[in-house]
């Protein structure tokens, strides 16, 4: 990876409602790409995401999404406005972003949920891709949501139960469902109960990477309220997620990396997607789960090739 760099310039773009934090570092003239953050909500965080990215080749440039981070508003200062929180939304805020910022064409890079955008943004704009790198590869299909939430609970029953024991869903309600609308519930108290057990269910299903060390529980009401919403809606995808319109890729050159341990997201789905993408390369890090040190390696081995073409 490479050294820590500082944002030569950064901004608000002012798009439907919302005011999209957005940064720029390495090279101003270098070729262009876009780093896209997981969650939904988690942000850009610090400075970490750049040391992928060779600064004397890349113009990298970062968008804390609609609703988390520097962006604003909070989702959960606009709960009212959060059904206006779509995939589809992203996905025209990403090009008002390229617009704006007068860019053709940018490699698209991205992690875990990240990795869902870029490739939707992808399936709609393949015109504007030269190629992805997708680390920690989901699609978001209902399936992956219905195992994340449900079916790795028979890994860890005893948070699973207390996760479901407050969810208290109604007849017919899926649980991230209901945990989505605990969420927005007009009480403070539903609303951080929820949150602190959705977070407890997050860290413990992440954990069967080798040599995780569980730190302090640190509850993100805002990133708990996007993700649960997102899920609870497939991500705006449909039931499939990704796969029905992947054959707007086959020929887009893509690095997808996973961890063979990586029970929150098996790798059966980048193995899909790798089946249905001529263009390419899977590798699976076998001993390590959702992401890893040796992940990160290959993420920034893939992009400095990119780099080189």
């Amino acid at each position: 990876m490479f050294p820590q760099v500082e944002p030569y310039g950064s901004g608000t773009l002012e798009t439907a409602g919302a005011s999209l934090y957005w940064e720029q570092s390495g090279n101003p003239a270098g070729r262009a790409a876009l780093y896209l953050h997981g969650g939904p909500g988690s942000g850009l965080g610090g400075w970490w995401y750049r040391s992928l990215f060779d600064p004397s080749v890349y113009r990298v440039v970062g968008l804390d999404q609609r609703g988390c981070g520097r962006s604003r508003p909070l989702a959960v200062d606009s709960l009212d406005s959060l059904d206006g929180n779509t995939t589809q939304r992203l996905i025209l805020d990403i090009e008002a972003l390229r617009e704006h910022l007068g860019i053709e064409r940018w490699l698209v890079t991205g992690v875990s949920w990240g990795s869902t955008l870029g490739l939707a943004y992808a399936e709609a704009h393949p015109e504007r891709v030269d190629g992805l790198v997708l680390l920690a590869v989901t699609s978001t299909s209902r399936e992956e949501i219905d195992w994340v939430t449900d079916g790795v609970g028979r890994l860890f029953p005893e948070v699973w139960t207390r996760l479901v024991a407050t969810a208290r869903p109604l007849p017919d309600e899926r649980f991230v469902e209901a945990v989505a609308r605990r969420l927005r519930s007009e009480d403070p108290a539903t609303r951080e109960l929820a949150a602190a057990v959705w977070e407890e269910w997050e860290s413990t299903h992440v954990s069967l990477g080798p040599g995780y060390e569980p730190g302090p529980l640190v509850v993100d009401r805002n990133k708990a309220t996007l993700v649960t919403h997102y899920w609870a809606n497939d991500a705006f995808l449909g039931p499939t997620g990704i796969l029905d319109g992947i054959g707007a890729l086959r020929e887009v050159p893509s690095v997808l990396i996973h961890g063979r341990r990586d029970v929150s997201a098996p790798v059966v789905t980048p193995w899909r997607l790798h089946q249905a993408m001529p263009a390419s390369r899977l590798h699976v890090v076998e001993d390590e789960g959702h992401v890893g040190g040796r992940m990160w390696e290959l993420m920034t081995e893939a992009i400095t090739e990119f780099g080189l073409r």
